[in-house]
């Protein structure tokens, strides 16, 4: 049992590994300067297309915190392959963006793993630069502002329900893994299309924080969808974003633009 264990902890480093070897040449890296003089690391794919037909969608995706640091690679190594591979990309042409926290900082309040999960009257400084680095793409590229899209996994779990919660109107729908957020501000995204995923043996981040999640925004009269995986750990993003229909589900939602 201990060699299968082994086996399958081999095969996934190794397909972590080439996934993002293989971004690398699929995403392009660049980034941010903000007018105040901060600067944030990010990878963006684009359709070839893009210059010249249409509008486009737009994948936000927000890395977990083993993932933070300045190579401005390491953020490609789970989760965000699931959106550019050429299957999902030839059924659901959209720009993918995966923005990178410098080391020791957070998407969230930097009590991000414990019970209290509320939000702060001001976000933390790398979603403020992901916010602003979202209205450059909007101003740079072609973007279907009716379908723009948000995910992350573990510190970007809780980057999602905190983005989400701090501007309901922005996103289309939401897809958060292995977080958790403010149950207070349920209300304010109750409207919103939302499919939360955890795993029920996660020592890391409790599962509870999203079960109270999806419990308030139900109870605000939303609908959120909810799948809790029984014999997974933390790394439920490994059957999160090989969801079958997860791709699909998300790209079906598309939000009224004033």
């Amino acid at each position: 049992m201990k060699k299968i264990f082994f086996s399958i902890f081999v095969y996934l480093l190794i397909s972590s590994s080439l996934y993002s070897q293989d971004l690398t040449s699929k995403m392009d890296a660049k980034q941010f300067l903000s007018e105040e003089g901060d600067t944030l690391n990010y990878r963006i794919f684009v359709p070839k297309e893009a210059d010249s037909t249409g509008t486009y969608p737009v994948v936000l995706f927000l890395h977990g915190a083993g993932e933070r640091g300045s190579d401005n690679t390491a953020q490609l190594t789970h989760g965000v392959w699931r959106f550019v591979e050429d299957s999902v990309q030839q059924n659901h042409p959209s720009i993918v963006i995966a923005p990178q926290a410098p080391k020791g900082q957070y998407w969230g309040e930097a009590e991000w793993r414990e019970e209290s999960t509320k939000l702060k009257e001001q976000p933390a400084k790398p979603l403020v630069l992901v916010m602003n680095l979202m209205e450059q793409i909007q101003d740079e590229y072609k973007v279907d502002a009716s379908r723009i899209y948000i995910t992350g996994l573990s510190m970007g779990g809780f980057g999602t329900w905190n983005l989400i919660a701090r501007y309901p109107e922005k996103f289309a729908a939401a897809a958060p893994v292995c977080g958790g957020g403010d149950v207070t501000k349920a209300h304010r995204i109750a409207h919103l299309p939302i499919w939360n995923f955890h795993g029920a043996l996660d020592k890391v981040v409790p599962p509870q924080l999203s079960r109270d999640m999806i419990a308030a925004i139900r109870y605000a009269g939303g609908h959120p969808g909810y799948s809790e995986y029984p014999d997974v750990g933390h790394d439920s993003w490994v059957q999160a974003y090989r969801e079958p229909f997860l791709v699909d589900w998300l790209f079906s939602h598309k939000k009224t633009v004033n």
